[in-house]
């Protein structure tokens, strides 16, 4: 195997690698701190789009995470970043919270549900029957389908919840065409990122909880990968899978002498 370069930047998927339900994991405040410290690029990941970048600092503030809003990167700026360089000026029908309505503000799209270029689903709690069904309409007129990310389920402190993956399949269900996944395990989230902090992919890390996510957009987008035993995934699990993450851990706070 050839020798990597030597880690110049890191990527890290936030929940159950920096928090979980709401607390931080130990180390994570070690780890952040490090990368401050030491001035290499590094941005904080979620395929959640429901919040926008500094709805999510203010949140890891509390919780004692110092991150920039500029180092917050989420499935919602991935989509927008990527209709700004199909479709420049556009419009489009969104089902989805402040992060993803936002982001399409700001590369100064038009919402309308008035022949949109684009449907553009993301994460919301408050799916209704209503909005499904103009979308399916609208794209069955010719709108284009875009979703945010593949997640079928989400977390949540009763169990989990119906996301924006599931939502997606209902609305292929209804039209019979499949939506362009713009979030994890896309390359695409972590290629836009990547040039969001002029970092490369030779010499960074993506650190996940994930292997069908966060370990796989890492390795299609040419990163290495370290996976950590904080959140979703086993070691029985990891065998299930056709690909191995480059390094796996007990958590975050094994890699904070690495930075």
């Amino acid at each position: 195997m050839a020798e990597r370069k030597p880690i110049d930047s890191w990527l890290t998927d936030m929940d159950g690698v920096l928090i979980h339900e709401g607390v931080p994991i130990p180390g994570a405040d070690s780890f952040i701190k490090k990368l401050r410290d030491s001035g290499k690029p590094f941005l904080v990941l979620t395929n959640n789009s429901i919040y926008t970048a500094r709805d999510l600092q203010a949140r890891l503030t509390r919780m004692g995470l110092e991150v920039p809003v500029g180092n917050i990167w989420t499935s919602a700026l991935a989509t927008a970043k990527f209709l700004e360089s199909q479709r420049p000026g556009g419009t489009a029908y969104v089902i989805g919270e402040a992060g993803l309505t936002t982001a399409l503000h700001d590369i100064g799209y038009v919402l309308t549900d008035h022949a949109p270029d684009y449907v553009v689903l993301g994460e919301t709690r408050t799916y209704s029957f209503e909005a499904m069904t103009k979308a399916v309409r609208l794209i069955n007129d010719g709108a284009r389908f875009i979703c945010t990310n593949p997640d079928e389920t989400g977390p949540s402190t009763e169990g989990p919840l119906p996301a924006t993956g599931a939502v997606a399949a209902l609305i292929t269900k209804a039209t019979g065409k499949q939506p362009y996944f713009a979030g994890k395990p896309n390359p695409l989230m972590m290629r836009t990122g990547l040039n969001a902090i002029g970092a490369h992919s030779e010499t960074s890390a993506m650190i996940g909880d994930r292997m069908d996510t966060d370990v796989l957009a890492g390795l299609e987008a040419g990163m290495q990968t370290f996976l950590v035993r904080t959140g979703l995934t086993s070691d029985a699990d990891i065998a299930k899978y056709p690909f191995t993450p480059s390094h796996v851990v007990d958590s975050i706070a094994d890699l904070v002498d690495l930075v």
